[in-house]
């Protein structure tokens, strides 16, 4: 009789924790199907924009300047609640700044949301995040560097295009705006997403600046990526970048030959990176070698050494990333990639109708 009612009270509690797993579990937010990409609307000329601080804190002087630049671009721009926030190295708390972004997108006022400032911290909150609200509410979020996870994460989740372009406080050259007001403005099939006169770009002639096809060739696919730093934060988490058929667009800023080998060998390990239409490499600010130096591989060598045995089509040194020289790209967009010219062009609108 013990051994029985021991049976039956195992299978008892076994029951009652299956069910309390399935209670549990009805509360949180399920995954969302993903059936295709989504396109959010166009902003009108002189639509509302929300300035928002998703990762690092930021000067006033940055706010101030990002909101006259923006104004200046013929936008109407609306402070984020916590936009002015200090909170250690952050702007707010995860849950304050996660609530933030939502209260974004949830605003039927707002009709685009710019980052001001990249930094670190857009990881912390995409578990907070409340992704079938946000594709019920597609806007366009542009912003780069640490913003990278945030693109990714909300294009894995819901379809929804994004913009790796400027944050708000880099919008000092007219490049810059250009790229980024051209885009928005156009953004349809044929769109050559880089064809603003190179001659604007007054470092071109540094070695971090030289345009390098790596692999020669072309290709068609979905365009996602960004920081190397970011995209390698994501491998092994939900919101990780599936690169299959992709074209994948990467930068960085400030490390070393050694570290960008190191990030490169674990993408390369991945079960999905090798498996690319294409690498479009923007300008890699302060990761090469000191001019002159021996001590070690050079930038280029380490993109050479991990990417060309590859033999997907490559180039170094398309303008955008951490240069003031920034294009602005779209997020799950359908474009082609000319690794010989370094053009990157859209086939399909990035707006829906």
């Amino acid at each position: 009789m013990s051994k029985r009612r021991d049976f039956i009270g195992r299978f008892i509690a076994l029951t009652f924790t299956g069910l309390w797993s399935t209670n549990l579990l009805s509360n949180t937010k399920q995954p969302l199907a993903v059936l295709g990409t989504k396109k959010p609307k166009k902003p009108s000329k002189e639509g509302i924009i929300a300035l928002i601080a998703p990762a690092f804190f930021t000067s006033k002087e940055k706010i101030d300047r990002a909101e006259k630049d923006l104004t200046a671009m013929g936008y109407q721009v609306v402070r984020s609640q916590y936009l002015s926030d200090k909170y250690g190295y952050f702007s707010q708390t995860d849950e304050l700044r996660a609530k933030d972004l939502m209260r974004a997108f949830m605003d039927p006022k707002i009709e685009a949301i710019v980052c001001v400032r990249g930094g670190y911290g857009t990881t912390r909150i995409l578990d907070l995040l409340d992704y079938n609200a946000i594709a019920n509410h597609p806007k366009p979020l542009i912003g780069f560097s640490d913003i990278t996870a945030l693109l990714q994460a909300i294009h894995k989740k819901t379809g929804l295009i994004g913009f790796h372009g400027p944050v708000g406080s880099a919008l000092d050259q007219p490049y810059t705006r250009a790229m980024w007001t051209n885009l928005w403005r156009d953004g349809g099939p044929g769109f050559l997403m880089n064809s603003v006169d190179r001659d604007q770009i007054e470092d071109q002639k540094k070695n971090e600046y030289q345009r390098i096809t790596l692999n020669p060739g072309r290709a068609k696919g979905k365009l996602v990526g960004g920081s190397l730093t970011l995209i390698n934060a994501l491998i092994g988490t939900e919101y990780e970048i599936d690169f299959t058929d992709k074209i994948v667009i990467i930068e960085e800023v400030g490390e070393k030959p050694y570290r960008v080998d190191r990030m490169l060998t674990q993408l390369l390990m991945t079960d999905t990176f090798k498996k690319a239409k294409g690498f479009a490499l923007g300008v890699w600010v302060d990761c090469d070698q000191p001019e002159g130096s021996t001590d070690g591989f050079s930038l280029i060598q380490v993109l050479e050494d991990r990417l060309t045995p590859t033999g997907i089509p490559c180039c170094y040194g398309m303008s955008f990333g951490h240069t003031p020289w920034n294009m602005t790209l779209p997020i799950g967009a359908e474009v082609s990639f000319d690794a010989d010219l370094g053009n990157l062009t859209l086939e399909e609108s990035i707006w829906s109708s």
